[in-house]
């Protein structure tokens, strides 16, 4: 099969279009023709030498496809051989095919293209996990999103702003902020301009936010605690900003604060497994009611994969990057 692999940590360019054996699917696995492939942020890092696979995992890149099932143990998650699904990966889907534990599959939602389903489970997945899970966002509570313009962002604003809460988001242009107020978010802040603790003073009545995801880290972790509300949770996913920050103690305690994090591509299958299981029965019904939808922001054969790469590496676009496969 063909396949894009990462020759030696660098930029884009090391990404080169490769022949590798059809990979074999395991016990309780399923071998996914690849219709088209979700670029993520992790790949970047794993392309620069910063985020190696886990062990056992393919060392090609790519967390998320979607495609056809046409081999392996569909029968373990109630697929068949031949139907449209997307996956979940540790890693291997800048490919023709790829191998993902079956219990990751989620059916291709209906109305939804290949391409576009392609652009759901790293992100869905992620968001559910981080905003709903560990984050507790309830009934009645308010979320700011760093990077709404992201696969991230876009996702976790449409999802609140379906399960109707208020939603605000950070994104470095005008334009991209108009892009996620489009989305749902009730006011989107310019952090290039304005100063996020500020606005969402403002906007909140000085009382804050209940939940915070965020994808910056490093010196916004200060600041996200003076954005939080009283019994506020930050539930940070990546450290754009650097790893290293100062806070105030003291505010944590009196405030009764939550400062937490996750990665999600060492979970088990098993944790992974339950996160499918909530999206299907809570999210999957709102995207086949056209309630939500994923962003696309670009398509690229998978043969340019730099490119894709380059693009995201500029940082300028909103929602999602995938890759296509004949």
């Amino acid at each position: 099969m063909q396949a894009i692999a990462i020759t030696t940590p660098g930029g884009p360019e090391v990404l080169e279009l490769v022949e590798r054996p059809t990979p074999v699917p395991g016990p309780g696995e399923v071998l996914i023709q690849v219709g088209a492939a979700g670029i993520n942020r992790p790949d970047v890092f794993q392309r620069q030498g910063s985020y190696p696979p886990p062990a056992g995992a393919s060392d090609l890149p790519g967390l998320e496809v979607a495609g056809r099932i046409v081999g392996g143990d569909a029968q373990s998650a109630g697929f068949q051989i031949g139907d449209e699904v997307c996956a979940l990966l540790a890693g291997g889907g800048y490919a023709q095919y790829c191998v993902a534990p079956a219990a990751q599959c989620l059916p291709v939602p209906k109305g939804l293209s290949l391409i576009e389903a392609a652009a759901l489970p790293e992100t869905y997945f992620t968001v559910w996990s981080n905003v709903f899970d560990r984050g507790r966002l309830s009934a009645g509570e308010t979320l700011l999103v760093h990077g709404g313009a992201s696969g991230i962002g876009t996702t976790a604003i449409a999802l609140a702003h379906a399960f109707g809460h208020t939603v605000y988001a950070t994104a470095g242009s005008t334009e991209r902020v108009r892009a996620i107020e489009a989305l749902g978010c009730d006011r989107g802040i310019n952090y290039r301009t304005h100063d996020f603790v500020e606005e969402i003073h403002a906007l909140t009545d000085k009382r804050g936010v209940d939940v915070i995801l965020d994808m910056v880290a490093g010196d916004y972790l200060p600041r996200n605690i003076k954005a939080l509300a009283d019994d506020g949770r930050l539930v940070m996913i990546a450290q754009l900003g650097g790893a290293h920050a100062s806070i105030n103690c003291w505010q944590v305690m009196a405030r009764r604060l939550t400062i937490t994090g996750s990665t999600l591509r060492s979970r088990p299958v098993a944790f992974k497994a339950a996160i499918a299981q909530a999206l299907r029965e809570r999210v999957w019904p709102l995207l086949e009611a056209g309630r939500i939808r994923p962003i696309i922001h670009a398509t690229f054969p998978l043969a340019e994969a730099s490119r894709a790469h380059a693009m995201m590496d500029a940082g300028e676009q909103i929602g999602k990057i995938v890759l296509t496969l004949s």
